[in-house]
């Protein structure tokens, strides 16, 4: 039964005062911005990590994160967190802390869980970590207590896996009336400046109807627009939607750029003069393949749901299997640019240039940046990187530094490949000096001609 409840009532008042004590599980590239913003609105914040460096660095004033500046969250964590006023503190000072320890959920009214939800290595869906955290929450949860998902996931999970787990040691709760739960998705798009956690719209939906208006309140406070749905699930699933729109379209623009390579055409200009249309089309633009937390991995837990009830969502396959064959497509350039140079691909230096996943970003998951110089390697060529935002990395058996100095790694490359477009670049600086260049982002113009 979902009715208003005292509970409900003191929740909102409390969200509206701003006096509600909020947990934020998991201080990654979500719950660190998050865990900021709701602390620069007026809430007293405390983050739950399982890394203690990070909340060692926390407690210090220092991030981790390149969206949030130390100058940010310095101010946020000094000092000691004042007891809860009637009003939010004319000074921030003291409130945002870090600790490991999900004991501190007994004295919180909200928690947000942004943990990672990766895919396994066969494509299935990873949702280990929120499980693990429901787990160690639920000893912690009590009555008039909000808890909501923000990890992107399949629809049904907050329903189905999250509330159960939180219910398991607290059998006397009930949904709706004492204990709430949604699910409001992250849209936190690394590097951007002109749409904020604050200024985003923000999709909330509950398990019962009174958890989404609790839920609601409680994000009112934080953000410029709330958009209420009627379930858990209808959100869920629309977050999915947003990624995989992307998703496709990119994938139809690498298609183009597979069709106009045979053709002989110019994709790039196709999409500009497609582009021109002021209605009916929205420009995507070609490339070396999917990177980053979302992206490539939200369609994939859409497909993933949609087998477990005997159907094929085709087109989130066919988009999948095009965008992570084009680092394929674009060693095959590379070779093709060293062959035309009577060059093989075995031994020559080869210069990729970007390894984030994105422009101005110092984020490396999933980038296409680490499969081009895997494909590479495996050719027998010597990969060098550089990235002014990456110094080194480790993952996916890679273990590498970036090249100190961009002229001389230039020179001495016989063959450069524009991955990453940072803004930093001097893209005519870097014309002049590679010898062959392989460009898959289209920003460098007309590379230079082979010498003969």
């Amino acid at each position: 039964m979902d009715g208003t409840a005292p509970w409900a009532e003191r929740l909102a008042r409390r969200f509206t005062r701003r006096t509600a004590r909020v947990a934020v599980i998991g201080l990654g590239y979500v719950g660190l911005p998050l865990a900021v913003t709701l602390a620069e609105a007026g809430y007293p914040v405390i983050g739950i990590e399982v890394d203690p460096g990070r909340v060692q660095a926390l407690r210090q004033g220092k991030s981790y994160i390149r969206d949030v500046s130390d100058a940010r969250l310095r101010p946020l964590v000094a000092g000691h967190r004042p007891s809860a006023p009637p009003e939010p503190p004319a000074h921030p000072q003291g409130r945002l802390e870090a600790t490991t320890e999900y004991a501190a959920l007994a004295d919180c009214q909200a928690a947000v869980i942004c943990v990672p939800t990766p895919l396994h290595k066969t494509g299935d869906p990873d949702i280990s970590y929120v499980v693990t955290a429901a787990e160690r929450m639920a000893p912690h949860v009590h009555p008039g207590m909000l808890v909501v998902l923000e990890s992107t996931t399949y629809p049904g999970t907050t329903r189905e896996v999250l509330a159960p787990r939180l219910l398991a040691a607290q059998p006397e709760l009930t949904l709706g009336q004492d204990l709430f739960v949604a699910f409001s998705p992250e849209r936190i798009d690394p590097g951007r400046t002109d749409w904020t956690l604050r200024t985003t719209p923000r999709v909330v939906g509950g398990v019962t109807p009174t958890c989404t208006r609790v839920a609601a309140a409680f994000y009112r406070q934080a953000v410029e627009r709330v958009v209420p749905v009627s379930s858990a699930e209808i959100a869920e699933m629309a977050k999915l939607f947003e990624n995989t729109f992307r998703a496709v379209n990119i994938a139809l623009a690498n298609e183009l750029l597979l069709m106009c390579d045979r053709l002989g055409l110019d994709a790039w200009e196709v999409v500009e003069a497609a582009a021109t249309k002021p209605f009916g089309f929205k420009k995507f633009t070609p490339g070396p393949g999917l990177g980053g937390h979302c992206i490539p991995v939200d369609p994939q837990y859409l497909a993933w749901k949609m087998r477990t009830l005997a159907y094929t969502a085709r087109f989130v396959e066919l988009a999948n299997e095009i965008n992570t064959e084009m680092p394929r497509f674009w060693v095959q350039k590379v070779q093709d640019r060293l062959n035309q140079a009577g060059k093989p691909v075995k031994g020559s230096r080869i210069l990729v240039l970007g390894v984030a996943y994105k422009p101005d970003v110092d984020d490396i998951r999933e980038s296409p940046a680490l499969d081009i110089i895997q494909l590479l390697q495996a050719k027998g060529a010597e990969v060098h990187y550089h990235d002014p935002l990456v110094p080194s990395f480790q993952a996916e058996g890679l273990s590498m530094a970036a090249v100190a100095d961009l002229e001389a790694a230039l020179a001495a490359a016989d063959c450069t490949v524009i991955v990453t477009p940072h803004s930093t670049y001097d893209w005519a600086w870097v014309r002049r000096r590679a010898s062959l260049l392989v460009d898959t982002r289209h920003v460098a113009g007309a590379p230079p001609e082979p010498a003969s």
